[in-house]
């Protein structure tokens, strides 16, 4: 049996490597067009902001490397430029001598990946404007900031040109993951940095408030952020400098400009092969990766998958779910019954000393798909216990469904525990887990860790306290005309007040019950939520309709800043 993989990074790799594990007779031919195979592309911004020096440390293998271990047919600098399913040959071209040769296949999967977006705008094309997808983009960066040029760029092809020896002011064009991971490693290399998002938020998969966190905090490390305004061109200044223009009418000066607006899925042989494209603009496949052609797979941020949570079509360009892809499909040809769950997006992003992560449905979505059977809840743990030194304030949002309980999404912001809490609701989310699941979740403790009750537990029991009616919830989005009730202590109010609230601090509340009506429902709330349930059992029990705010006025924060 002889299979051809196209792409030789993540999914493709990982396809080369296992299949060989697992058959060692096949003949594996594994074609990339780049100047190498098995790189890691999710490190680039960081070797551009010198915190990944080397870059051979990018390199997790090389052509060598599957030659040698794998015995692998491994041709880097080898685009495939024609796809004929009725012969079922592929044709490869050779990107240094230009020779056109043809190769068979029994099998022939697709690893291409997404190329990252670039419009035709005006003076996109102009020196020191760059993308970030390969280690030769990261090579060029890292020229044009150390030398203010680079030769690899294009520079000799420009005249006019002030040559910045060393840049200072950067521009970073889009808010999604690779643009906040370059807008950190440039101020982390001592540029001022001015961020760009035609969106009104940045991180586009994250829920509005939550990403609201997201841009204080950039602005807090001295980030410029200029949201709902896209990019409208470029220009080169009377004097020889850059210059971004957006549809507002901004001018944005900048020694180097990066394009981070989003990737599309490379579908162009796909399409010479007639293979079904889905609505989304991805490679149709089914649960084993198989195309509409039955001998042709297809692997990574090239596909269209199906989410996990809500089973709708989505493309979901990530790491880890594109190797997962190629270790199925190396299975399903060698014979195996494997099958693809579907992908939920699971997902970090470092932010200077913080991280925002994600995991399955966000409510935006939810909402987007008509779906009315889910609450949310807003809280504000520490990262580990109190008491111990260094503990840090983490935000999380937590989605379920008021059916049944089953967790549907989580987001995580903090400095300090994020990636383990996230991890621990994806694995819960993968498992059908409920909140009462949460509740019950025996996770290590020790204090420089954690807590006796994780955050994870206490998603759980606020999560179901709302549920078995213990303490009935309600958002800031939903209370505007009602009764407040604040049970914070005065000095509290004096930093920050609710207009119209009624102030009972809460040891107090036992006493002066006699002030609140029975004859409509109190919305309590306090600075985290915390006291507010407290007070909400004790007028629950005394015959009072009552909501506790989820999250309270850190919430509050979160739905009105800007």
């Amino acid at each position: 049996m002889k299979v051809i993989i196209v792409g030789g990074v993540a999914g493709g790799a990982s396809c080369a490597a296992r299949l060989r594990r697992l058959d060692e007779k096949a003949e594996i031919l594994m074609v990339e067009r780049g100047e190498y195979v098995s790189y890691a592309n999710c490190g680039l911004p960081y070797h551009v902001g010198g915190i990944i020096e080397k870059e051979s440390s990018l390199l997790v293998a090389t052509e060598q490397t599957f030659r040698g271990i794998f015995n692998v047919d491994c041709r880097t600098s080898c685009e495939v430029v024609g796809v004929s399913v009725a012969k079922k040959t592929v044709e490869l071209k050779d990107l240094k001598t230009g020779k056109v040769s043809t190769e068979s296949y029994d099998k022939l999967v697709l690893s291409p990946g997404a190329a990252p977006i670039r419009p035709p705008l005006p003076g996109i094309d102009l020196p020191g404007i760059f993308s970030v997808r390969t280690v030769p983009d990261a090579r060029c960066i890292r020229e044009w900031l150390d030398c203010g040029k680079a030769d690899c760029a294009g520079m000799n092809t420009y005249t006019g040109f002030q040559i910045v020896t060393k840049p200072k002011r950067a521009v970073v064009v889009g808010g999604g993951f690779i643009g906040l991971e370059m807008v950190e490693n440039l101020v982390h290399r001592g540029l001022e940095v001015t961020l760009i998002e035609k969106l009104d938020q940045v991180m586009p998969p994250l829920d509005p408030e939550m990403a609201r966190l997201v841009g204080r905090y950039l602005v807090k490390h001295g980030v410029k952020l200029e949201l709902g305004d896209g990019v409208a061109g470029f220009q080169k200044t009377t004097d020889g400098f850059l210059e971004v223009l957006t549809g507002s009418g901004k001018k944005h000066p900048a020694d180097i400009v990066i394009l981070a607006i989003g990737v599309r899925p490379e579908t162009a042989l796909a399409k010479i092969a007639g293979l079904e494209i889905g609505q989304r603009g991805g490679i149709r496949v089914d649960e084993h990766m198989r195309t509409s052609d039955p001998d042709i797979f297809a692997v990574g941020d090239a596909v269209e998958v199906k989410d996990f949570v809500t089973g709708q079509w989505t493309l979901i360009p990530l790491a880890g779910p594109a190797n997962r892809q190629g270790r199925i499909v190396a299975e399903v040809i060698a014979g195996r019954d494997s099958r693809y769950r579907g992908t939920q997006g699971t997902s970090i992003c470092q932010i200077f000393e913080g991280a925002i992560a994600q995991t399955g449905a966000s409510e935006k979505v939810l909402i987007q798909l008509g779906n009315k059977d889910f609450e949310k809840i807003y809280f504000y743990p520490n990262s580990h216990a109190g008491y111990y030194p260094g503990a840090k304030v983490l935000a999380i949002k937590v989605l379920f469904r008021k059916s049944d309980g089953r967790l549907l999404g989580a987001q995580v912001l903090g400095e300090d525990g994020v990636p383990e809490r996230i991890d621990s609701f994806a694995m819960a989310i993968q498992m059908g887990a409920t909140v009462y699941d949460l509740e019950e979740a025996e996770l290590c403790y020790a204090p420089p860790f954690g807590s006796a009750k994780d955050p994870v537990n206490f998603a759980g029991m606020v999560a179901a306290n709302s549920l078995r009616g213990d303490m009935p919830i309600a958002h800031w989005d939903s209370v505007d005309g009602s009764f407040l009730l604040d049970v914070r202590n005065p000095p509290e109010l004096a930093v920050e007040s609710v207009p119209g609230a009624v102030n009972i601090p809460l040891p107090q509340l036992r006493a002066r019950l006699k002030e609140l009506p029975k004859d409509r429902e109190i919305f309590v709330f306090c600075r985290s939520a915390q006291r507010a349930y407290y007070a909400s059992r004790i007028l629950l029990q005394n015959g009072f309709k009552v909501r506790n705010i989820s999250g309270g006025m850190l919430s509050r924060s979160m739905f009105t800043a800007k």
